[in-house]
């Protein structure tokens, strides 16, 4: 099909509908939702070149796109608008089954996008967790998803990166918009990004982290075109990125700080508590209520205090949890590093011990490739350990990102469920299986549901035991410690958003039920206060995974197979909670 017609083709049909009436129901079948769906994706990507680039589909590299702007914002309600419209002239009776999950993702994602937007998310556009001021380092350093296998791959990125300044215009007008109207982040997260933004500014060119992809240029390079190169970054550093950063941090510093809001919780902002039923129901794909997952974090957080009190007394060790906890950060044995090469060094110590026993776990092995690399610098003091998706055509592999900020104390207990969640069997089977599996539409292969992705990342701690990696029982009390971490989220981020809980707070009842040092439990609840809901979907999500699994377990008897499980999950990749366990269902009758 013509791309032009494939591109108008939602609005053509569109039209006709409101010509023959508002009620009118025109029914097409699975090969025009098909084309509906590339259709879909090829606009949605030059609408977002930034997420084409993360994804591997690199035609967009040279674009930017503000997508904080009001204007962009409202071409993209009516991008969803009219897609949504026309989804629903697909008669859905007659679709096969891979096609009916499409159609209602679909229509669920469109509604979903169409809600979000009510809520005025662009006037606090950055924050010290997420955010383009930390995505475009991270692209720049040459490690990233930008790629830069040749010159014009450079000149590509360059070309991107002179959007930066006007992106910057943008953030500084919509946040003095939200401090006219108090729509403004917190005093303790300015605080955090201030010096985020201030690293990356450096006086010498060559110490930049946007100095990187030249550094070690191939000898394929000409001499004329290393020449060019050298003196376009270090212009564009110059010009370009410590400008753009420094005027950032001016920003916050001298008007934006003064202002910002002492209350922790999105509740006390106009409109704060819808925003933040939009974000439960976004993060959790379920309708609980704040009431009832408070309720849950409680029970689990009981739970799974009397499951560390076992191992405690395993041990030996006779004082109380809070003393044990304490014991467990302070010992020197259990800090062993004196470099971040030898705890990246562990980390793959891990994955060759687990190897043994995968394939009884699991039929299907990614091919996309894997690695194990430091936080950089510039955000290792806000993040977590983190990983990376790797591209749909290999290219590039999946990244598990570990922040080291002092070797000498980075504590290895936990060290294993850690690996589990972020790196493999967790983030990097799901999402490499995902995106290889080309029987998905491309809005499929690339689509994420924080109940899904992360209760399926935190499902996989719980195998530490079947892998043989929890004989240690101080690394199983580290899963029961990530398995609290979890539990103890959905009491925070209620409380915080919802109770009025405070910052202080919240780390104190962090630190009273979990082996976690006082800055770190600073910079969990801080990102919990930028990103409402998001913490819910870990422990919602495996909750939802782990019962699954036993109701089958039992059911299924003999005939439950792990391995056959875990395919099933795994193959139609995110799904929400409800379709999970639709599906599951229809293959347990299957397995029957």
């Amino acid at each position: 099909m013509n791309k032009l017609l494939t591109y108008l083709l939602p609005a053509i049909l569109f039209l006709a509908c409101k010509q023959n009436g508002s009620t009118t129901r025109y029914a097409h079948d699975g090969k025009y939702m098909d084309s509906l769906l590339n259709s879909y994706w090829e606009e949605r990507m030059q609408l977002f070149p930034m997420e084409a680039t993360a994804n591997g589909d690199n035609r967009y590299n040279d674009k930017l796109t503000i997508v904080i702007a009001g204007c962009f914002r409202d071409s993209l309600q009516q991008f969803y608008e009219r897609y949504l419209n026309a989804i629903n002239t697909v008669d859905s009776a007659g679709l096969s089954a891979n096609g009916s999950i499409s159609y209602r993702l679909f229509k669920y994602e469109m509604m979903m996008g169409i809600e979000g937007l009510k809520y005025p998310t662009h006037l606090m556009p950055i924050n010290q967790f997420w955010s383009l001021t930390l995505e475009m380092p991270q692209m720049g350093s040459g490690s990233g998803n930008q790629p830069f296998n040749n010159f014009q791959d450079h000149e590509k990125w360059l070309k991107r990166l002179s959007v930066l300044p006007h992106w910057v215009d943008t953030a500084i007008f919509n946040m003095r918009k939200g401090l006219a109207t108090n729509y403004v982040l917190p005093r303790s997260l300015v605080l955090k990004i201030i010096p985020q933004l201030k690293a990356v500014v450096v006086n010498n060119r060559a110490a930049s982290i946007f100095y990187g992809p030249i550094k070690n240029l191939p000898d394929s390079f000409s001499a004329d075109q290393k020449k060019w190169l050298y003196a376009a970054y270090g212009h564009t550093i110059d010009s370009i990125v410590n400008p753009s950063y420094s005027r950032l941090a001016e920003f916050f510093e001298k008007e934006y700080l003064p202002k910002a809001r002492e209350s922790s919780g999105i509740y006390e902002l106009s409109g704060g508590k819808d925003y933040y039923n939009y974000c439960i129901r976004y993060w959790t794909t379920t309708n609980l209520t704040t009431d009832s997952i408070y309720a849950i974090g409680l029970s689990e957080v009981a739970r799974i205090e009397g499951e560390m009190n076992k191992i405690r007394v395993q041990v030996g060790y006779k004082e109380d949890l809070l003393s044990f906890f304490k014991y467990l950060n302070n010992d020197k044995k259990f800090c062993p590093f004196t470099t971040a090469a030898a705890v990246l060094d562990s980390f793959w110590g891990i994955k060759m011990a687990e190897s043994r026993r995968l394939g009884k776990l699991f039929n299907d092995t990614p091919h996309t490739k894997f690695t194990i690399r430091q936080t950089e610098d510039f955000r290792a003091a806000s993040a977590s350990a983190e990983y990376n998706p790797g591209s749909a055509d290999g290219a590039r592999p999946g990244i598990f990102y570990v922040p080291v900020l002092d070797a000498g104390k980075f504590n290895c207990v936990g060290m294993t469920t850690l690996f589990l969640h972020e790196a493999i069997p967790g983030h990097h089977y799901h999402i490499s299986l995902q995106q290889e599996n080309k029987e998905l539409p491309e809005f499929r292969r690339f689509l994420w549901y924080g109940a899904y992705g992360e209760g399926w990342a935190h499902y996989c701690e719980t195998l530490g035991t079947e892998l043989d990696l929890y004989h240690d029982p101080y690394q199983n009390f580290g899963h029961l410690s990530d398995a609290m971490h979890r539990a103890i989220r959905l009491v925070v981020d209620i409380g915080i958003h919802a109770r009025g809980m405070s910052r202080e707070d919240a780390i104190k009842y962090m630190m009273a039920h979990e082996q976690i040092t006082e800055r770190d439990a600073a910079a969990e609840i801080e990102r919990y206060m930028a990103i409402p809901g998001q913490a819910l979907s870990y422990k919602i999500g495996q909750m939802a995974i782990t019962g699954e699994r036993k109701k089958y377990e039992q059911s299924l008897g003999s005939k439950f197979n792990i391995a056959s499980f875990h395919a099933e999950v795994l193959k139609d990749g995110c799904v929400p909670l409800n379709l999970l366990q639709q599906k599951m269902a229809e293959w347990a009758a299957r397995v029957k």
